[in-house]
């Protein structure tokens, strides 16, 4: 039956996804752990909007370069289908080669800018100052971070995602202790408040590095990859990865300005509001970032099945992947429909929050059911080089679509916070409805691998 998984092909995908789904969630564990902390502060408002800000602030910077693991991803998942090991290791040596460069540059620009960026997005200006400060210590990590997801896309595409599944345990167990210590000063250290929170983070992403870097020294990797080996600047690795990098990066920074516009849009509403919203959103992450791990195990097995020449087996696998993700966020659609008051206690202890939040979380738990599908085949059409396609599809969802629509039920019609987040399952539905319709008649044969 449709509604059942097809026996030959659940077990690779759940090989790839569950590990990624365990390293994801450990970063899941952490947002709503930090929030909890942050949440737990004497102005908890204040610094729960701050935080609200900071982090969408961040993930639109570093999401925008994260990409470089996309472009990755795809080229050494492409060649380790076809068995070429040796230009797996190129592939990774340039992105490093990426990462370090871009990483040095926008570390200086985004610390050098961090309060004004605050200031100019925040409407009350303590709610500013705190997430400056936050972001400030937070983009000192960006090196660090672009290395590793370098070597994240090495690992996907290689199908090791058990690595990147450590590396998650054990990085955001230490980026938890880090924030503890540092967010309500510990070990005899002065309380930072907010800004901790973003210490702490930069140094468990320096952690990160190291442990990647460690993993790809064993001779299991130098000998059958000859990683540095030939640490050789290729010009045309490199422009193959921007390729297939840069529509996602724009892709990532849409979907982020699309959110700040949200949170901005709930500043104007309100300070309650944009506590509340930012609460949702770190519930959210309980089924967002899963769902990624079935799109790295998609593109992965997409991937890989395209630099074989099994195209008519890499659609399948898109399809029974996205299956198996919407199994997981019908589930946890339902728990935030009908349990919202317990998830959102994990977030913050303040009654009032949660009483506007609650209902928001119902409808944001309807949304999210039907994200799985969007997600997974968003990551197929990448692997098969249709960046573009589903970075435009982003904008008019998010941009032309939600944004609108939360402005003019949330302020000009006057339903508030409800209104405003009545626009998510419309720009969720929509998304992923467009990229089924594309991933189904979607021919790939022409694919140069």
């Amino acid at each position: 039956m449709f509604l059942f998984p097809k026996k030959n092909y659940y077990k690779p995908i759940l090989r790839l996804a569950l590990p990624a789904i365990a390293g994801l969630s450990t970063q899941m564990i952490l947002s709503l752990v930090d929030s909890a902390i942050v949440g737990r502060l004497g102005d908890a408002q204040y610094a729960l909007a701050a935080m609200g800000i900071g982090v969408l602030m961040t993930w639109a910077l570093i999401s925008f370069f994260s990409s470089l693991s996309t472009g990755t991803h795809v080229l050494i998942a492409r060649n380790y289908g076809k068995k070429n090991y040796d230009e797996c290791a190129n592939v990774l040596n340039n992105s490093l080669y990426i990462g370090l460069a871009l990483g040095t540059i926008v570390a200086i620009f985004a610390v050098l800018g961090a309060h004004s960026f605050a200031r100019f997005i925040a409407k009350d200006p303590r709610v500013g100052e705190y997430a400056g400060d936050f972001l400030f210590y937070r983009f000192l990590g960006i090196p660090f971070f672009l290395l590793t997801v370098s070597y994240r896309g090495f690992f996907f595409g290689i199908s090791k995602v058990k690595v990147f599944m450590i590396s998650g345990i054990i990085t955001n167990l230490l980026n938890i202790v880090f924030n503890y210590i540092l967010v309500f000063g510990k070990l005899g250290l002065p309380a930072m408040g907010v800004a901790g929170s973003g210490l702490g983070s930069s140094l468990a992403t320096v952690f990160d590095f190291l442990f990647y870097f460690s993993i790809s020294t064993l001779p299991s990797y130098r000998h059958k990859f000859g990683i540095f080996r030939n640490f050789k600047f290729n010009k045309e690795i490199i422009k193959n990865i921007f390729n297939i990098a840069l529509p996602v990066s724009f892709q990532n920074v849409f979907i982020l300005i699309g959110f700040l516009s949200f949170m901005a849009l709930m500043g104007i509403i309100g300070l309650k509001e944009q506590a509340a919203s930012q609460a949702v959103i770190s519930s959210l992450f309980l089924s967002f970032l899963p769902c990624f791990g079935f799109g790295i195990a998609a593109q992965t097995l997409v991937g890989n099945n395209i630099g074989s020449r099994k195209f008519a087996v890499a659609k399948i696998y898109g399809y029974e992947t996205a299956k198996l993700g919407t199994y997981y966020t019908v589930f946890i659609g339902l728990v935030f429909m009908i349990f919202p008051y317990f998830t959102l206690s994990i977030i913050t202890e303040d009654k009032s929050i949660m009483g506007m939040a609650a209902p928001a979380l119902r409808i944001a738990g309807f949304a999210q059911i039907f994200y799985a599908t969007g997600v997974v085949l968003a990551n197929g059409l990448q692997a098969a080089n249709r960046t573009f396609f589903v970075m435009m599809s982003e904008v008019v969802s998010n941009l032309f679509i939600f944004v609108p629509l939360s402005f003019l039920f949330g302020k000009i019609l006057g339903f508030g916070l409800l209104g405003a987040w009545s626009a998510l399952p419309i720009y969720i539905i929509l998304y992923s409805s467009i990229l089924l319709w594309k991933f189904r008649r979607d021919n790939w044969e022409h694919i140069r691998t």
